[in-house]
């Protein structure tokens, strides 16, 4: 009988634990939308606001607190330790591996879900434009090498490959990729696009897409929108038409939501048409939420909302910035620090933000948390890491990616080298610095381009000189050591009265461009300060000594003034010579006023010996004459805010070439960068030209296969090289003019076209059909080619299809890609290559703001690049 009642009792009590009621927003088989719609109701104020903010970091010791209420999400850094409730959730080893890293998310992972009032999960962010930004992980060629690929299947299995070296480590969101039109190749950020062109972006773009929303990681393509502008101006303001807008810059930002389902978007640092990006409801509501339907969640670039204020002046206060923001349609706010919560999150409690608007933002978080599975299956499997992520396949396909992106510019026979070559005078530092490009991690067993050279070329002498140093100006900042400075701030800009502030600075190193030097007794546009103390010399004899920055400076040193730039006119770099004894201490002051603000100010000096540069030259051309060719590896700086006035390669690397080129041997180029360069002073002095991008981990050895023929260079350019800057900017896809192109003392014409790319051997188009020289508004119609190597090698080419309006109701482009396709080819080969073409590929914006297609005349052409479309026919729309 006991054993009855025990049975019983055991049978009653798990119909009680089983009958325990599932929340609804937990229960995995209800439909997502009533488990936002329940999970939202259970939330606070506060609890919403969490979810709309997200930072770098961590829980870190005696923080747990802070974080009962949730957040979104984290950028979680590299090996720090938890401590006290999380102690022995979050201590690990302070290694970025992948499953160290994994581990320490899951440990944060674990804390929300268990510990947070509502255990809703983080999402784990990071970048990942051309590789996960982590250590460990494969770094891919840079975005605009990809984009030079011309490859969507190529680009495919790199995004793949980043996909998995990603969500591996627990990271469901990547703020990539990056689809802005590169129309201005000054922008230093040119590097991180697919190029110029809005169809060759969308087509690339949703190939990196898919790849990653397909296994369960949300993209973010960003920057939304258009953030080049002027000049070639980072974040610059822009002011489009709605109309040119849509056929331009958004057009990849709905492909690839639309056919490549990216479930976020980040907005941009500029403004649009007077409103900043991340405030703008023409682009956030208007555009993005009701005319394309997106379902997913709208990001700010990291500060960009308090950018209201600072940047744009279109808010009071950061509250303010924050109402704005939330009001215009953003979702989430990306800021840098946990403690930047207390400036935005009290509109969020006090009602500025409208309710239905809040509610609307958090429930497209919440959505896209449950479509991740985090509440069901919040831990990334650790265990799995060594089954999924196969690093030496990975590699292999960096490699070849690396290998298709080369585009051969020029090429009178120096390469690929010679088999009878014995020696080669490789000169350059990017031969042996193995630059990944912006926005890379450490990458892993980076080979250089000596490095793989040495390797493919085991029998011939490769003797390196560095020839140059790119980043190198002639001078540098005086350094703290050598100075004893004290700044006296006056709060004019005439050093009347007394100095508001008075203190010890290290060096005269400044930037003040959004700031004041002290915000809290000085205003940003009146001010000027004096500084004054004791430079001690490294040494004897003769240094230069100056002044960079703002005129409005002066500069005494032993009282006597050397250095005079008092007129407020423009920014300047001006340097006077200085005898000078070692260790002996020299009083200086220097006198810098603003009455503008955005100003910049440094001490600089030159203690080196003012041929440097040219003794490295001497060096360079002296090893050069000793080999049967000379390889020259060339290269540029840019980077985000870091736009390029100049497109001339930097540091005397010119003049370099040109001393290369005067000892008679064959000299090749190797242009190492992201970007446009101007060549010229020095194109028709050397033999071959190769644009080698930033190509990755394994661009060594990718670059040694190019060199000596393994590879035949297939890339085609994705953007516009322009003969000089003048000419800026310069795409292909431009509207007619009213008169011609080209200047009084200049050609319109390019140096290098967008599309542009030789090959080691030669093609042949004929043979342009239409299945049918008419189309009705409905049909689709095929025109084909023909494309022969006739060349002795094999290789691979890009077959462009452009189409342009012959007649239409508003000025239409002169060319609009409008297909590619990459084939490759034995000597001999011929291949009948097909593009469909159907009324959207013909459609456009007219008078009206309506997208029609209008019937007419198209003609359709064929080529190797914009400026050799050697196959033509005309099509008509009825």
């Amino acid at each position: 009988m006991l054993r009855i009642i025990l049975v019983a009792f055991c049978i009653s009590l798990s119909l009680a634990i089983y009958a325990q009621p599932v929340l609804p927003y937990k229960d995995p088989r209800l439909p997502v939308e009533q488990r936002v719609k329940d999970l939202l109701a259970r939330m606070t104020p506060e609890e919403k606001f969490w979810q709309c903010f997200m930072i770098p970091g961590e829980i870190k010791p005696g923080d747990e607190a802070k974080y009962k209420t949730g957040i979104f999400g984290f950028q979680v850094s590299a090996g720090s330790k938890g401590g006290n409730a999380a102690e022995q959730l979050l201590q690990y080893n302070a290694t970025d591996d992948a499953k160290a890293l994994a581990n320490k998310i899951n440990a944060i992972q674990k804390y929300f879900v268990e510990s947070s009032r509502l255990g809703i999960p983080i999402i784990a962010f990071d970048e990942a434009l051309h590789g996960l930004v982590r250590q460990g992980a494969t770094a891919f060629p840079q975005s605009i090498a990809l984009g030079a690929t011309w490859d969507t299947a190529m680009m495919s299995k790199v995004a793949n490959a980043i996909a998995l070296e990603t969500k591996q480590r627990g990271i469901r969101q990547i703020l990539s990729p990056v689809v802005n039109l590169a129309t201005d190749v000054r922008w230093g950020r040119t590097e991180e696009t697919y190029g110029e062109d809005p169809f060759l972006t969308a087509q690339m773009g949703i190939s990196f897409v898919k790849a990653f929303e397909q296994k369960g990681v949300v993209t973010t393509p960003k920057h939304f929108l258009a953030n080049v502008g002027d000049g070639g101006r980072d974040s610059y303001p822009i002011h489009y038409t709605d109309d040119f807008l849509a056929e331009t810059h958004l057009y990849p930002f709905r492909e690839l939501i639309e056919k490549g389902g990216a479930r976020s978007i980040m907005t941009a640092y500029n403004s649009v048409n007077g409103k900043p990006s991340s405030a703008n409801d023409d682009l956030l509501i208007s555009t993005l939420k009701n005319k394309w339907g997106f379902k997913g969640f709208v990001i700010s670039d990291a500060g960009a909302v308090g950018g209201s204020l600072v940047l744009h002046n279109t808010s009071k206060d950061y509250p303010q910035s924050a109402e704005q923001v939330m009001n215009n349609g953003l979702d989430v706010i990306f800021q840098t620090d946990y403690d930047h919560y207390k400036l935005f999150m009290p509109p969020f409690l006090d009602g500025r933000i409208n309710a239905a608007r809040l509610d609307d933002a958090v429930s497209r978080v919440l959505r896209i948390k449950f479509e991740l599975g985090l509440f069901e299956d919040p831990y990334v499997k650790v265990e799995d890491i060594d089954k999924y992520i196969n690093m030496s396949a990975h590699r292999k396909i960096a490699q070849d990616a690396a290998a298709a992106s080369f585009v051969l510019l020029k090429n009178q026979g120096a390469l690929p080298v010679k088999k009878t070559t014995g020696s080669i005078a490789l000169i350059g530092t990017d031969a042996v610095e193995a630059r990944l490009g912006g926005y890379a991690g450490p990458g892993v067993n980076k080979i250089s381009i000596l490095d793989g050279m040495k390797k493919k070329m085991p029998g011939v002498k490769i003797s390196y000189r560095p020839g140059y140093d790119r980043d190198a100006k002639g001078y540098a900042v005086v350094p703290a050591r050598q100075l004893k400075i004290k700044g006296e701030y006056f709060d004019n800009p005439s050093f009347a009265g007394e100095p508001v502030l008075v203190r010890d600075d290290k060096q005269i190193n400044f930037h003040w461009t959004l700031f004041s030097p002290d915000d809290t007794k000085l205003k940003k546009d009146n001010y000027s300060v004096r500084w004054t103390g004791q430079l001690t010399s490294p040494l004897t004899g003769k240094i230069r000594i100056g002044v960079e920055g703002n005129d409005g400076f002066r500069l005494f040193v032993g009282g006597k003034l050397i250095i005079d730039r008092s007129v407020k006119q423009s920014y300047h770099t001006i340097m006077a010579d200085m005898p000078v004894e070692n260790g002996k201490q020299y009083d200086i002051r220097l006198e810098f006023s603003e009455p503008a603000g955005n100003a910049t100010v440094k001490l600089i000096w030159d203690v080196n010996a003012r041929d440097e540069w040219q003794k490295k030259i001497n060096d360079a051309v002296a090893i050069a004459k000793q080999s049967d060719q000379v390889i020259v590896v060339a290269g540029i700086h840019e980077g985000e805010f870091q736009d390029r006035a100049f497109l001339t390669l930097p540091a005397h690397q010119e003049e370099l070439i040109l001393a290369l080129a005067e000892t008679g041997k064959p000299v090749s180029v190797l242009l190492v960068g992201g970007s446009a360069i101007v060549m010229d002073r020095w194109l028709e002095r050397v033999q071959s030209v190769v644009m080698v991008w930033y190509p990755g981990d394994a661009g060594g050895d990718a670059v040694a296969d190019m060199v000596t023929g393994g590879v035949n260079p297939s890339g085609k350019l994705p953007i516009t090289f322009p003969i000089d800057e003048s000419q800026l900017p310069l795409v292909y896809n431009h509207k007619p003019t009213g008169r011609g192109d080209d200047y009084h003392n200049l050609s319109g014409l390019p140096l290098f076209p967008f599309g542009f790319g030789l090959s080691y051997t030669s093609f042949q188009y004929s043979d342009i059909r239409l299945s049918s020289p008419v189309m009705n508004m409905g049909d689709k119609i095929t025109v084909s080619c023909r494309v022969r190597n006739t060349g002795k090698v094999s290789g691979s080419e890009v077959v462009q299809l452009y189409i342009r309006d012959e007649l239409a109701s508003v000025a239409r482009p002169v060319l609009e890609l409008k297909g590619f396709s990459k084939i490759s080819l034995t000597p001999g080969e011929e291949k009948l290559v097909s593009f469909e073409i159907n009324k959207d590929m013909l459609t456009m914006i007219n008078a009206k703001h309506e997208t029609v297609a209008e019937p007419g005349m198209f003609r359709i052409m064929i080529g190797s690049s914009s400026r050799d479309l050697v196959l033509k026919t005309d099509l008509e729309l009825r």
